[in-house]
């Protein structure tokens, strides 16, 4: 096995810990401050001189540039203290849904993104459920776009929801959804929607039979909830069952979303722990992917194969 450290920074110590714990291994200190100025201070307070090192941080709703500065500079301390390889845990990786050119003078911010971590000395990027997985290609280093379907298949089916749907609430994402409902053994259908601006979302049509059946609207990712919310909606117009669940990697909530999710009674809101979620909304329930995230590292360790873990 290859030596290594673990190290996190202030964006999500739970699920750092939590990966720790699942390794049986534990957290290695580091110092992380503030100066008076505003400046990030980062140090490592242990040697790791060549061993591998684990860098567990995420972008948080609302300090994600911070915790992108204080990534970087974990990185370039580690580089800078002579780590053999550095392995960046990155369950949420922000600004992925600026992958390519929208309008004219757009600039394409995955990618700045992707090349800033590389620059700093990451040599391997380890992250959970990219909004495109032509994002990997961003990277010059390689990349572990690990999926939570399996586990969010298992979820379900101990559920044992009568007349289940799959929805896909835009076309983009179909195939995810595809795989979902082929995984779980129940049909699928896909809303059309459009975005007449940034952060706001309507629904025109639903294609597919979802009367009198249960959906679940899977997604990469919640944001202000409006996709979501409008979904629903929709998805009762056409005459499902008024219990519709929603199913989603990254809980980012921002903005008006905790009141729009309450208010709009979903059965319930299972999304994965790659972001802290402080004030819930009504029926929130948090997967852990710390197990996932744990195996990972055991297999990078061992020089083992990873896409077993989750595939």
């Amino acid at each position: 096995m290859i030596p290594y450290k673990i190290f996190a920074g202030s964006s999500h110590p739970i699920l750092a810990n939590a990966i720790c714990q699942g390794l049986e291994k534990e957290l290695s200190p580091i110092t992380i401050k503030q100066f008076a100025c505003g400046e990030t201070y980062v140090k490592f307070d242990e040697t790791f001189r060549g061993q591998d090192v684990f860098l567990v941080q995420t972008c948080r709703t609302g300090h994600m540039n911070d915790d992108l500065m204080e990534l970087f500079l974990m990185i370039d301390a580690a580089r800078q203290s002579f780590a053999r390889n550095i392995h960046v845990i990155l369950p949420y990786f922000a600004y992925s849904r600026q992958d390519k050119i929208h309008e004219a003078r757009e600039g394409i911010s995955a990618k700045l993104l992707a090349d800033l971590i590389v620059k700093a000395g990451a040599n391997h990027v380890i992250t959970l459920h990219l909004h495109s997985d032509q994002t990997q290609g961003f990277f010059d280093v390689p990349v572990d776009n690990l999926n939570p379907r399996r586990i969010f298949v298992d979820y379900f089916k101990a559920k044992n929801l009568k007349d289940a749907v799959i929805v896909s609430p835009d076309a983009g994402g179909a195939k995810m959804a595809k795989k979902f409902a082929d995984e779980l053994g129940v049909s699928m259908c896909i809303l059309h929607k459009q975005r007449p601006e940034h952060n706001v979302s309507e629904v025109s049509h639903v294609i597919g039979d979802v009367a009198g059946k249960t959906p679940i609207i899977v997604d990469d990712m919640v944001d202000t909830a409006g996709s979501v919310v409008a979904a629903k909606v929709a998805l009762l117009a056409a005459g499902a069952n008024d219990e519709v669940y929603l199913c989603a990697t990254h809980a980012i909530f921002s903005g008006p979303a905790r009141e729009r999710l309450s208010d709009a009674s979903f059965a319930e809101i299972v999304c994965t722990d790659s972001l802290p979620v402080e004030n819930p909304p009504t029926n929130f329930k948090a997967i852990t992917m710390a197990p996932l995230f744990a195996g990972v590292v055991q297999n990078v360790a061992e020089q083992k194969s990873v896409s077993k873990l989750y595939l």
